[in-house]
């Protein structure tokens, strides 16, 4: 037994093969440790101050799965190797594997067990629940977002609303709206003269001149845009057409105001005349020749001709309202808004079928059976030609009776103001025109004239009359009947002067 006191530790653990340095364990012998030689004889000791504790330890390499010992032996006192009773190295991937222990060949088996180290676990904070005023944003957002939708909506719909209504002339239109833009020069609008579907006509002051301003709200630009076009229409120029001077926008955003001035006509409409005056012989003669040679212009296609060629252009709102009458009486045809130009080779762009002022409106348009072809919407005004004819008719002084009040057509079956249904029932359905009085029919003139406005407003539209057949008609029957006037005895004279001789008016023609 070897028992060696000494004041310093000495680790001794040299000599021998590689094997049998791979082969050393650690005994303990009397409180030293010695280094024991299993293939020798003799030991290696490890000899240490008897207050110090020596321990085993054991170091090694992996390599692809090979392990391979490096050294065992005794290890100077050290506290990481206090009470271990089995070497195990808990490095996580070394280049040198590393143990000690403590106890008899406690480095005999030598493991590898790294330290699991768990990853860290980031606690969140719990969530804060949704406070009350959240909450109750949250709820009333959508009701505030559509409050404030339905205000917009609302509001727009003020702003863009036309501010004119429809009124017919047989109506009180009320006091008139103050006259926008007065003091602007050099031109100024004087008096309202109108107002009906598409906005109002004012009487202005052009530099020395009267004109008429008719004045379109932003909602109504489509109809201003369309008449401006057909006044602008190359060719388009007629005495019986209405004189246009320009165009122009007035104001900006929805208080924008289109306007359309055109020369100015004291008289007034047809309409406002008949209301207010008869009409003799000659006059009406005159009236109609004159509205009949416009419209026939107007229909024309003119293709051929030094200042331009001119296409066939359908009013599609002809009535007394938009016939204007010149000091002299003569007619001339204006509002052109829903208008439609057929230009050859070019479709008549986008049309509707059911449009213009009901009182107006052909059976066929009536019950939505309009063929869209250029002929069948001249015939359409030639229907509104034959009701306008009527009422001049009606207002006449030639005939042996008395002359009644102004009225529209159909007012006396259908009212002032009748509905869609209410003219499908009479015109199309029951195929009831106004009414001839025995007394017209009675008279030369006006009884030719009767006939031919029956031809005008048949109930087949193919079968009407064209404009430009109506005006030669109207031109033999005052050249036929240009002695009478308006007393009875000359009214009976003329009827026994002309009872014995054959009128023959021009042959019907076709409306192409």
């Amino acid at each position: 037994m070897f028992v060696t006191w000494l004041t310093f530790a000495v680790v001794w653990c040299t000599g021998g093969s590689q094997a049998e340095v791979e082969t050393r364990e650690c005994v303990y012998y009397n409180d030293n440790w010695r280094t024991e030689k299993t293939n020798q004889s003799g030991f290696e000791r490890c000899e240490g101050e008897k207050d110090k504790r020596l321990h085993c330890y054991a170091s090694w390499m992996n390599s692809t799965g090979t392990i391979r010992l490096v050294r065992k032996g005794c290890w100077l006192d050290d506290f990481n190797c206090y009470d271990r009773q089995e070497c195990v190295a808990t490095e996580e991937s070394p280049q040198v594997f590393f143990c000690c222990c403590e106890g008899n060949y406690c480095n005999e088996k030598f493991t590898h067990l790294p330290e699991a180290i768990a990853p860290a676990v980031k606690i969140q904070p719990p969530q804060p629940g949704p406070s009350l005023l959240g909450v109750l944003v949250y709820s009333l957002l959508p009701f505030a977002i559509l409050s404030l939708a339905l205000v917009i909506a609302c509001w727009t719909y003020h702003q863009r609303k036309p501010p004119y209504r429809h009124v017919d002339i047989s109506q009180d239109a009320g006091l008139p709206p103050p006259s926008p833009l007065v003091g602007l020069k050099p031109l100024q609008l004087l008096e309202l003269k109108a107002r009906g579907r598409f906005g109002c006509v004012w009487k202005a002051q052009l530099l020395s001149e009267y004109v008429a301003v008719k004045i379109f709200p932003i909602q109504d630009k489509q109809s201003w845009q369309n008449e401006r076009d057909i006044y602008l229409t190359e060719g388009f120029k007629h005495e019986n057409i209405l004189h246009y001077i320009s165009a122009e926008k007035r104001g900006t955003n929805l208080q924008m105001e289109l306007w359309l001035v055109t020369e100015f006509h004291e008289r007034g409409s047809l309409t406002d005349y008949l209301k207010g005056n008869p009409v003799s012989w000659p006059q009406l003669c005159h009236i109609s020749a004159s509205m009949s040679r416009g419209l026939a212009y107007l229909h024309e296609d003119l293709p051929y001709r030094v200042e331009g060629p001119k296409p066939a252009i359908a009013h599609r709102d002809f009535k007394s309202k938009n016939v204007l009458l010149k000091t002299d009486l003569s007619a001339v045809i204006a509002d052109f808004g829903l208008a439609v130009c057929f230009e050859p080779g070019k479709p008549p762009g986008d049309t509707h079928g059911q449009v213009g002022t009901r009182r107006y409106m052909a059976p066929e348009v009536l019950e939505g059976a309009i063929n869209f072809q250029r002929d069948a919407f001249l015939r359409i005004d030639m229907y509104a030609l034959g009701l306008v004819l009527w009422e001049l008719v009606s207002r006449c002084t030639a005939s042996d009776g008395p002359v009644g009040e102004y009225q529209l057509p159909f007012e006396e079956e259908v009212g002032q103001h009748p509905s869609l249904e209410d003219l499908q029932d009479v015109v199309v359905h029951k195929k009831m025109r106004p009414v001839f009085k025995d007394c017209w029919i009675k008279h030369p003139g006006l009884g030719q004239l009767c006939e031919t406005i029956e031809e005008s407003w048949d109930h087949d539209a193919e079968a009407r009359l064209s404009a430009g057949c109506v005006e030669e008609r109207i031109s033999t029957i005052s050249k036929t009947a240009n002695t009478i006037n308006t007393s009875t005895s000359e009214c009976l004279v003329s009827m026994m002067m002309t009872s014995h001789s054959d009128t023959v008016l021009p042959p019907k023609e076709s409306s192409t």
